[in-house]
C-alpha cells in the first residue's frame, strides 16, 4: 500500500469525486467564494491557527468575511493586525480580483451575522452547542471548520491522527517520516497550522503530496458532513478529558471515534492495543486494523516492544526496527507515539531505513517535556501541553529519578486529581500553583504531604523555583489543566515560562534573588 500508488489511483480515478460534498454545501470550487458572505466565528489569538488561517484563505478567494469573536479588539489586536496585513498584501498580489475588506464584530456576537451569511466557519474552540451556531443551522446555512473546508477541496488522501495524549508528537513524527518520500509533505490541523494555508498550492500540484492532519475531538465533529475518509487514521489513546465541554465521557469518546468515519476495508485504522477502550472501538470499524503496544502483540498485525527492541509485523512479515534506547525522545508515552508513527509510515510506503533515521533524529515538539535551560545543575522543563492529569503523571514518571519542583494549576476540564496527587507525593519536593478552578483540587489531592506555594505570575513562579532548587533538581512546568486568566493559552504559558527561565541566565550564581525584568 505504498503512498504513491494509493494516492495516484485515488486521484487519477476520481475515487472521491463529488461524494464528499454535502448537499447543502454551496461551493464546488474556491472560485465560487468570490463575493460570498462568510462569517468566521472565533478569530483566536494564534496567528497561524484555525481562525486566522480560514480568514486569510477566504479573503484571498474574494469572500466578504465577517469576523466575530467574544474577545475584545484589544485582546485580539495581534490577530487583527495579521488579518489586515494580509488584506493589504492580497490587494497588491491580486489586482485582477476583488478583495473585500473584512468586517469585525468583536466583544460580542450578533444574530444578523449568522442569518445573512452563505457560510459560517466555526473555530474549533467554539462549542457546537452555541446558540449562534444552531441559529445558522436552522437558517439552512452550512457550518464548517478550516479542516472541513480543506477536505472538501483537497484532491489527495489524508493521514489523520487523534487521541487525548500524544497526537501532536505522533503527527509531527509521522510527518517527518513522510518528508523522506516527499519534501513538501503537509503537517497541519490542531498542530497550530491551518491546512487552508497550503490548499491553493496543493491544487496546482501535478503529483500527489502527503497530508498529515492532527485532529482534535472538536475538529472531528466538524467533519460529520464530509464523507472523505482518512486513508490512514490513528487513535493514540482515549482518556477522560474536556468534560467541561462534553456531557459525558461517552460523548467525548464518540467524538474521537469519528476519525474512522466513512472508512472502508480499503483504508487503515491504527489503534492502541494497551487500552480496553480502543479495543472496544475497534469492534465497530470497517477498515483494516493495525495495533501498537508496549508489550508483545499476540495474533495481531502491528508494532510492539520486545526485549527492548521495536518490532513490526505486517502481512506475516516481521521486521526489527531499532532498539528503544536509540529514540531521542524518552518515556513510555513517546515509545507508544513512535510505534503509531512507524505503522503509519510503513503503510504509506516509507522505507525502513528512512523510518530508522527519523526515529533517531526527531527531537520532539516545543512545550512537551522540553528541556529549555540548565543552571547550577538545575534543569528547567517546559511541559505546558500537559493539560490533563495523565499528562502530568507521564512527566513525573519520566523525571522521577530527580527531585522535582512542579509548577501546576489551572482550570479543570472535568478532571479528578487523586492519582496525580499520589504521584506528586512520590516525586515532588515542592509544588508551585497558579490560580484556577482545578488548583484547590490539586492541592487537596496532595494531602498536605508536599509544600505548596501559590503565585500570581510566571515570573514569580520561576523565581521561587530557582531559589528553592538545588543541583540535581528538575523544575517542571506541567499544569494539569487548561490555560486561564494569567495566560492567553497554553502556548503563551509555555512562552512565558521560557522567557522567565531565560532571565535566570542574567542572575549571578551567588545572587539568585535578583528580579527578572
Amino acid at each position: 500500500m505504498a503512498y504513491s500508488a494509493e494516492v495516484a489511483s485515488a486521484t487519477k480515478a476520481g475515487l472521491y469525486g463529488d461524494s464528499f460534498f454535502s448537499m447543502s454545501f454551496p461551493f464546488f470550487s474556491p472560485k465560487d467564494l468570490q463575493g460570498a458572505v462568510v462569517t468566521v466565528m472565533g478569530l483566536g489569538r494564534h496567528k497561524k491557527g484555525s481562525g486566522v488561517g480560514a480568514v486569510k484563505w477566504l479573503m484571498r478567494h474574494g469572500a466578504q468575511v465577517v469576523i466575530t469573536d467574544l474577545k475584545s479588539e484589544d485582546e485580539l489586536k495581534e490577530s487583527v493586525a495579521e488579518v489586515m496585513l494580509w488584506y493589504d498584501e492580497y490587494r497588491r498580489a491580486y489586482p485582477d480580483r476583488e478583495i473585500s475588506k473584512p468586517i469585525f464584530t468583536l466583544g460580542e456576537h450578533k444574530e444578523d451575522d449568522f442569518q445573512n451569511a452563505q457560510l459560517v466557519v466555526q473555530n474549533p474552540g467554539v462549542p457546537r452547542e452555541s446558540k449562534f451556531v444552531q441559529l445558522a443551522r436552522r437558517q439552512g446555512i452550512t457550518v464548517e471548520s478550516d479542516v472541513s473546508l480543506f477536505l472538501r477541496f483537497c484532491p489527495f488522501p489524508v493521514y489523520a491522527i487523534t487521541g487525548t495524549r500524544g497526537k501532536s508528537t505522533t503527527t509531527a513524527w509521522l510527518g517527518e517520516m513522510l518528508k523522506t518520500l516527499h519534501p513538501k509533505t503537509v503537517i497541519a490541523g490542531n498542530i497550530l497550522h491551518s491546512p487552508l494555508e497550503d490548499l491553493d498550492w496543493l491544487l496546482e500540484e501535478s503529483a500527489p503530496v502527503p497530508i498529515v492532519l492532527e485532529l482534535s475531538s472538536w475538529l472531528l465533529e466538524s467533519l460529520e458532513n464530509v464523507e472523505k475518509p482518512a486513508e490512514i487514521a490513528i487513535l493514540t489513546n482515549v482518556y477522560k478529558d474536556h468534560l467541561d465541554r462534553y456531557e459525558s465521557f461517552t460523548h467525548y469518546k464518540q467524538a474521537k471515534e469519528l476519525i474512522f468515519h466513512h472508512q472502508t476495508k480499503k483504508q487503515v485504522a491504527i489503534l492502541n492495543a494497551d487500552q480496553e477502550i480502543t479495543k472496544e472501538i475497534a469492534t465497530r470499524l470497517s477498515a483494516r486494523t493495525l495495533w501498537f503496544s508496549l508489550s508483545h502483540l499476540q495474533g495481531k498485525e502491528g508494532a510492539w516492544v520486545e526485549e527492548e527492541k521495536i518490532v513490526c509485523e505486517l502481512q506475516g512479515e516481521r521486521k526489527e526496527i531499532c532498539a528503544v534506547s536509540e529514540l531521542l525522545l524518552l518515556g513510555e508515552h513517546n515509545v507508544a507515539n513512535a510505534l503509531a508513527a512507524i505503522l503509519g509510515a510503513m503503510v504509506a510506503g516509507v522505507s525502513l531505513e528512512s523510518i530508522r533515521q527519523t526515529l533517531k533524529t526527531f527531537t520532539g515538539l516545543p512545550g512537551r517535556q522540553q528541556k529549555v535551560f540548565e543552571k547550577d545543575g538545575v534543569v528547567y522543563v517546559n511541559d505546558t501541553s500537559a493539560t490533563s492529569p495523565e499528562g502530568v503523571i507521564a512527566a513525573l514518571k519520566r523525571f522521577d529519578d530527580h527531585p522535582i519542583i512542579l509548577l501546576a494549576g489551572g482550570n479543570t476540564k472535568g478532571f479528578t486529581y487523586e492519582e496525580m496527587g499520589e504521584w506528586i507525593q512520590k516525586t515532588c519536593k515542592q509544588v508551585i500553583l497558579f490560580d484556577g478552578t482545578g488548583t484547590q483540587m490539586i492541592e487537596d489531592a496532595m494531602k498536605g504531604v508536599v509544600p505548596v506555594k501559590r503565585v500570581s505570575s510566571m515570573k514569580e513562579a520561576v523565581m521561587f523555583a530557582s531559589e528553592s532548587a538545588q543541583s540535581g533538581d528538575i523544575v517542571l512546568l506541567s499544569p494539569g489543566g487548561s490555560s486561564f486568566a494569567l495566560f492567553k493559552n497554553e502556548f503563551d504559558r509555555g512562552d512565558q515560562f521560557n522567557i522567565a527561565v531565560a532571565g535566570l541566565s542574567f542572575l549571578s550564581t551567588s545572587k539568585k534573588t535578583a528580579v527578572i525584568q
